[in-house]
C-alpha cells in the first residue's frame, strides 16, 4: 500500500516536471525576445529538475542518493540564474533585445551616465560605444 502511494507521488512529480519542462522548451520558441526566453528557460526549468529529480529519489526508495540528487538541484539552482544573468547583460549589451516589450529599462540610465562620465573624464575624443559601460 505505501508502495503503491510512493509510486503515484512519484508519477505525479515526474508528469509536472516533465510538462514544466516542456513549458520551458515551448517558451524559448515561442517568446519574441531574448529576455523573454530567458525568463522561459530559468523559472519553470529549475522546479522542473527539482520535481524529476525528486521523483527518481523517491523510486529508488535509498538514502544513499539524497546527497547526489540535492548536489545537482543545487548545482543547476546557483548556475542556472547566472547564466541567464551573463547572457541577458551581453544580450544588452550587443542590443540583441526588443525595447518595445520592456516595460521599464533601468539599465539605460546607468549606461547613459557611465558614458557622460566617461566622456568628462577623457574629453570627446575618441567615440566610444556605450555598452562598454555595462557593470
Amino acid at each position: 500500500m505505501l508502495d503503491t502511494i510512493i509510486d503515484i507521488i512519484a508519477g505525479t512529480f515526474m508528469i509536472v516536471g516533465c510538462l514544466m519542462s516542456l513549458a520551458a522548451g515551448i517558451g524559448m520558441l515561442r517568446f519574441p525576445d531574448l529576455l523573454s526566453r530567458l525568463h522561459a528557460a530559468t523559472k519553470p526549468q529549475v522546479l522542473g529538475l527539482f520535481l524529476l529529480l525528486a521523483a527518481l529519489g523517491l523510486e529508488l526508495r535509498s538514502w544513499a542518493v539524497l546527497p547526489v540528487l540535492v548536489l545537482a538541484w543545487l548545482l543547476q539552482l546557483l548556475t542556472a540564474p547566472v547564466s541567464a544573468h551573463m547572457v541577458g547583460r551581453a544580450g544588452y549589451r550587443t542590443r540583441h533585445l526588443k525595447r518595445e516589450t520592456l516595460v521599464a529599462d533601468e539599465l539605460a540610465a546607468v549606461v547613459e551616465a557611465a558614458a557622460q562620465r566617461e566622456e568628462q573624464e577623457h574629453g570627446k575624443g575618441q567615440p566610444r560605444d556605450r555598452t562598454d559601460f555595462i557593470d
